[in-house]
């Protein structure tokens, strides 16, 4: 799912350079994931549980919504 098809979109890596170049293995870390699926998640390839979502946006210090946000397909 990428923007032009809508779905959940993220600003991790954002977040992470904001953290003083927070490592994609320790935000795994301190989320209890793979460094893989912080991968995935950043890409866009993958949507985390709402469980995983709100762990990253607590290493963060930041409300949900800033991490993760719904961006609907285009309409015709």
């Amino acid at each position: 799912m990428g923007k032009a098809g809508g779905g959940i979109v993220n600003d991790i890596r954002a977040l992470r350079a904001a953290a003083g170049e927070m490592t994609q293995q320790r935000l795994a870390d301190e989320v209890g994931v793979t460094r893989q699926t912080i991968m995935a998640i950043e890409a866009n390839k993958y949507s985390p549980s709402l469980e995983v979502a709100f762990r990253i946006a607590r290493v963060f210090g930041v409300p949900l919504e800033r991490a993760f946000r719904y961006e609907a397909p285009p309409t015709r």
